[in-house]
């Protein structure tokens, strides 16, 4: 049985954690098949928004600390920093490999440590009202390693970022969209359905306008406010001249709906 299910759906490619048994922690083998949905999702043209999720009631419980922990811990330092400090860490989207795609998380149970900084390296986040969220990281006398420090702020603001990293709490689905932590709570039994739904949606938008969007909000992150304007403005006559502004300058005038090209 596959850890990692990958189904297409048009252009939506939905990707599964299967691991049940552990609720969906990632064993080293699961990690790297993690990394390869990613990376086909990238690679292929004809693929516009991915949908990731777990299976049977949890998202991802982060790494199997049995197995996955281990093998980067022992490794030497030279190995580690090639393959895992400048390699693509937990699940691969939360360090090295570079998405340029839109990526929905479905948070359908437990988004603990790595499984929620790999939720935190979506770009939108729904879950169902029973999900729970948490970085244990610091009850083990350590910090997160893939974004849990980093990416938290800036998406929930620096209080709640340190009340959830350094307490180590779980906390549930009201508290995480209070918080702006997820975009919506979803009933379980709708929760993957309508993700699709949003994510077939968010495939009819303008790709290149969508890669180019991601890659400023990215990058902004740390610039001044002019600066970052400078990089939007620059990025937004990149944009000028493509295919797929003329064709939805088309369709607007001729009230139908847009044919994205991704040129």
């Amino acid at each position: 049985m596959s850890a990692v299910l990958t189904e297409r759906t048009g252009a939506v490619l939905l990707i599964t954690v299967n691991a049940p048994e552990k609720r969906n922690a990632l064993d080293y083998e699961a990690n790297e098949a993690l990394i390869a949905a990613f990376t086909e999702f990238q690679a292929d043209e004809t693929l516009r928004v991915a949908v990731v999720t777990g299976a049977d009631g949890a998202f991802c419980s982060g790494a199997d600390l049995k197995t996955f922990s281990p093998r980067y811990v022992g490794e030497p330092a030279p190995y580690f920093r090639e393959r895992f400090v400048d390699g693509y860490g937990f699940g691969g989207i939360t360090r090295g490999l570079r998405v340029t795609k839109p990526i929905i998380s479905a948070i359908n149970g437990y988004a603990i440590s790595g499984g929620l900084e790999l939720a935190l390296a979506t770009d939108i986040r729904f879950c169902a009202p029973d999900a729970v969220f948490a970085i244990h990281d610091v009850n083990r006398g350590m910090h997160p390693c893939d974004g849990g420090c980093v990416r938290l702020p800036h998406i929930v603001g620096l209080g709640n970022a340190m009340e959830i990293i350094l307490s180590g709490d779980r906390i549930g689905a009201e508290h995480a969209l209070r918080i702006g932590l997820v975009n919506r709570i979803i009933p379980q039994a709708d929760l993957v359905a309508e993700t699709l739904r949003f994510a077939e949606v968010l495939a009819t938008r303008g790709p290149l306008a969508q890669r180019y969007m991601k890659d400023v909000a990215r990058r902004s992150a740390g610039l001044s406010l002019n600066e970052a304007v400078r990089l939007e403005v620059n990025s937004f006559a990149d944009l000028a001249h493509s295919e797929d502004r003329a064709e939805g300058n088309a369709a607007f005038h001729e009230r139908r709906p847009a044919r994205f090209v991704g040129r």
